[in-house]
Formats: C-alpha cells, sequence, structure tokens
C-alpha cells in the first residue's frame, strides 16, 4: 500500500476460531475478519459492495471460504475478495497480522478516504 498505516487493536486472537468470520467497528468502518480454514487470517470491508448489508450477517461456507451476502445472494471468495458472482467486483482488503501479545489487528491506511469498495449497476 502506498500510505502509511495505524494498526489498530481488534480483538485478542484466542476469540477468533478456525472458521469464524466476525465483523468489527475499526475506525468508524465496518470491518470483517475471516479466519480461513489452515489458520490464514483475512480482513475486508464489512459492506457489501452492492448494497448496504453487512456482509458477516451472510452465509459464509468455511470449507470453500466463499461467502453468500444475505441481501441478494452475491457470492465473494475470502481467500482473495474476489466477486464471483457476480465477477467485476472485489471487497477492500486490510492488512491484518497477529502480534506477539496475541492481538489481532488491523491496518488503516492513513490517507482519511473510505475503504468501500462499491459495485457500479
Amino acid at each position: 500500500m502506498g500510505s502509511e498505516l495505524d494498526w489498530v487493536d481488534v480483538v485478542d486472537a484466542s476469540e477468533v476460531w478456525e472458521g469464524d468470520l466476525l465483523d468489527f467497528d475499526v475506525d468508524g468502518e465496518e470491518v470483517m475478519i475471516a479466519h480461513l480454514e489452515g489458520g490464514e487470517l483475512k480482513a475486508y470491508q464489512g459492506i457489501c459492495p452492492h448494497q448496504e448489508i453487512a456482509l458477516a450477517d451472510g452465509d459464509w461456507d468455511a470449507d470453500t471460504s466463499v461467502l453468500l451476502c444475505k441481501g441478494h445472494n452475491w457470492e465473494f471468495d475470502l481467500r482473495t475478495g474476489q466477486g464471483l458472482n457476480p465477477s467485476g467486483c472485489s471487497l477492500f482488503e486490510y492488512p491484518v497480522r497477529v502480534t506477539d501479545e496475541k492481538k489481532i489487528q488491523v491496518g488503516v491506511p492513513r490517507d482519511g478516504q473510505r475503504r468501500y469498495n462499491r459495485f457500479p449497476g
């Protein structure tokens, strides 16, 4: 990323189990954290690019990493953030890390911009 990041403590790592999908307010933005099968953590915008629907309320298949938005059945691959149905859209991905103190942190760019991809149409 081109801008500097503010690393924000979100949750203790012990509270996010493999297969979990949770949403959090991070510096005023909806962010969802997915703990993928195999242990990888991903952080994405928490609102669907289609309409103002919380993605963490959708149906997530942890085995395939596919999230189905409950609003209009849009599908996203949470390994990459890419839209599957429809294709051509994507979720904004935040950097995420676990500290030595076992805190999950999300990196928020200091550019002052809202990090929320919208899909035209």
